[in-house]
């Protein structure tokens, strides 16, 4: 199992674990059955900067000590990046890294009660330029919520977008777990991941969010998203079914 977006480096920024702790997280993910994780530290987030030679140099350190550890978990490189206006100059300056370092994905973050202006045109900016975006928790955007159907424009325009496992499991509140049940039940959603701060701190969920998709979509749901996680980190399309509108009064008896 790979877990394409976690917080697992030690000492990266304020909100990073520490070594202990980045360590025991390592070994709690291999535990419920994650063999990859890729490392996501904020960058351009308020005082968080962590660029793609940082956040480098930091997952061959880390990967190293693991290896030391006898701990057998790969930790790959990526960077979870809060959407700026120029995004696209921040990946060709080599300032901003892609999912694996294979400019293929890029994860974007959006801030949790709007949706700048600019948004849409930059998402396809990146698009055009043979980068996939990835939206990171759109289930956990209040102005996204209130407007469904931009997510549905963008993911219909090729973007793909990325739930946080605490979602579904109830960590954010009923409302918020509806809403990401109603992103995969009209197929806006393409990964599912941790999203995981620490031991205590957004614990890693990614193996219960799992056994709940299973329970609620079926087994085909859950390999559409484990395969994609796989296709990613390997630089491969990923699968995008067709997606379909979430219907206003459906979004509206939701909260």
């Amino acid at each position: 199992m790979i877990d394409i977006h976690c917080h697992i480096l030690p000492g990266i920024d304020d909100g990073s674990p520490h070594l202990q702790e980045s360590i025991s997280m390592a070994k709690d993910a291999v535990r419920s059955g994650i063999h990859t994780m890729v490392a996501t530290p904020h960058h351009r987030l308020r005082h968080y900067e962590n660029s793609r030679e940082k956040v480098l140099q930091r997952v061959e350190d880390f990967n190293r000590r693991l290896f030391n550890e006898d701990v057998n978990l790969t930790v790959l490189p990526g960077q979870e990046t809060r959407i700026y206006g120029d995004m696209l100059e921040g990946v060709y300056e080599k300032e901003l890294l892609t999912l694996n370092d294979g400019d293929k994905y890029l994860f974007v973050e959006l801030p949790g009660e709007q949706i700048p202006t600019y948004t849409s045109q930059l998402l396809y900016n990146v698009l055009q330029s043979g980068i996939t975006p990835i939206v990171v928790h759109p289930e956990r955007n209040s102005a996204i919520r209130a407007k469904p159907n931009w997510l549905y424009d963008i993911v219909n325009s090729g973007v793909a977008t990325q739930l946080t496992a605490g979602s579904l499991t109830g960590e954010f509140g009923k409302a918020t777990k509806q809403f990401a049940n109603s992103l995969i039940e009209h197929e806006l959603v393409h990964f599912i991941a941790s999203d995981t701060h620490g031991m205590k701190r957004r614990k890693n969920r990614l193996q219960q969010a799992y056994k709940q998709i299973q329970g609620d979509f079926g087994d085909e749901t859950v390999l559409f998203f484990q395969e994609n996680a796989e296709l990613a980190v390997a630089h491969q399309h990923i699968m995008m079914n067709e997606p379909s509108r979430i219907k206003k009064k459906k979004v509206f008896g939701l909260f």
